[in-house]
């Protein structure tokens, strides 16, 4: 039996480690862009982390970046980005163990509720050859392949059958995440068992394009599940490796997570205020149009802009000066849009509250969210500062109707 060697990282590690790797296991970790290898001489090599997370097992070795945040929160970050609708509790029982152990049991107990009450099932279309008339006859293919002949007929049919879109991506998913080698018996046993459940469904190559499907009635208890296999799908990858073993590595960047998770999470907590939120606002810095500007949200009331953020996974103290540019970049934003206050949105690491730009009225508000606290608690800070945001907005339009309306 291989003994499994393990190099685990914190996502912060400013030292890293260092491992006695072959050319192919450190040309494959540089390639899935979890670590940055160096090479150190003799077969060693340093690993160290490079603003992602994940996981990578290539033969014996398994190295993986821890978040800072957790396992089990970086799974509720990235299906709360895709689908809003997604629940806190779909996550919170998938706390302990590994990378893999979390995603698979998380996978495995979201697909075991949505097939809880059998397949589903829906309409596709069937072209096919028969000898009895079926759907409606392919004219065209008939005259062509079978000119004269009565039989047998193309034909063109719907079928109500499980092999949809939705089965396809769960099945696909459940396949990459039971190939994962050093899987825990019990939880690749759940996930060979559900795919034998889809075994009518078929089976997606390898890199192929996820079929299109959308969130209904009628799929509603599929959703979490697939909006975690579709994470699976996007963010996993394998291929084989030495001595055909596969290599696997499973990699997010925690500052596109952090964006995406505050600007669904925000949009959506702005959205019961009278206006309109919209995220990735384009709009230009410049009279001329040159210098595009793009904040991550602006809330729009009356149709101008009214309230803006940007959202910056930053972990570090305040003693690294990384503020510095993220201020430079809002006041940009505060002064092309014409406001008063703009929002940074961070992911710990400040101190909070409002700075007050010299010679203007722009004043730069530091907004941290505590990204260890539970699921319902972060997006209860969300919803304080889209309070607080619009608060602050509404007065300072009443108190400029109140100027205007003033005597001279």
């Amino acid at each position: 039996m291989t003994h499994q060697r393990s190099v685990i990282l914190g996502e912060l590690d400013p030292v890293g480690e260092a491992a006695r790797l072959s050319d192919a296991q450190a040309a494959w970790l540089a390639k899935t862009g979890l670590v940055t290898v160096r090479a150190l001489g003799a077969g060693n090599w340093q690993l160290l982390p490079c603003g992602k997370v994940g996981a990578v097992r290539a033969g014996d070795l398994d190295v993986q970046v821890k978040p800072k945040t957790g396992i089990a929160q970086l799974l509720f970050l990235l299906c709360y980005a895709s689908d809003p609708g997604f629940r806190p509790e779909d996550v919170s029982g998938a706390s302990r163990g590994d990378l893999w152990h979390v995603v698979g049991e998380s996978l495995a107990r979201l697909c075991e509720r949505a097939l809880a009450h059998g397949n589903l099932q829906g309409y596709t279309t069937v072209e096919e050859t028969l000898a009895l008339v079926r759907g409606r006859i392919r004219i065209g293919d008939q005259l062509a392949r079978r000119p004269g002949l009565l039989l047998p007929l193309e034909l063109r049919y719907d079928d109500y059958v499980p092999d949809i879109a939705e089965n396809q991506i769960m099945r696909a998913a459940l396949r990459r995440m039971a190939a994962v080698p050093g899987l825990p018996k019990p939880i690749r046993g759940r996930l060979t068992y559900l795919d034998g459940r889809l075994h009518e469904v078929t089976v997606l190559p390898a890199r192929a394009p996820l079929p299109e499907w959308r969130p209904s009635r009628i799929n509603a208890r599929y959703v979490p599940a697939l909006r975690l296999a579709e994470i699976v799908l996007r963010n996993q990858s394998a291929e084989p490796g030495q001595d055909e073993a596969t290599a696997t590595a499973f990699v997010v960047s925690m500052p596109k997570v952090f964006e995406d998770f505050v600007t669904v999470a925000l949009t959506s907590a702005l959205n019961q205020y009278p206006g309109e939120t919209v995220a990735q606002y384009v709009s230009h810095l410049d009279v001329g149009k040159s210098i595009e500007i793009r904040p991550d949200v602006v809330h729009l009331s009356g149709g101008s802009p009214a309230a803006v953020f940007d959202a910056k996974y930053k972990l570090e103290d305040n003693a690294s000066g990384y503020p510095n540019a993220d201020v430079y970049q809002m006041l940009s934003y505060c002064t092309a849009l014409g406001l008063a206050q703009g929002w940074l949105v961070y992911g710990q690491g400040t101190t909070n509250g409002p700075r007050q730009i010299m010679n203007t009225k722009v004043e730069i508000v530091y907004y941290p969210l505590d990204l260890t606290s539970s699921p319902p608690d972060l997006l209860s800070q969300i919803q304080d500062l889209a309070s607080f945001a619009y608060s602050r907005n509404a007065s300072a339009v009443e108190a400029g109707r109140t100027q205007a309306h003033s005597p001279a």
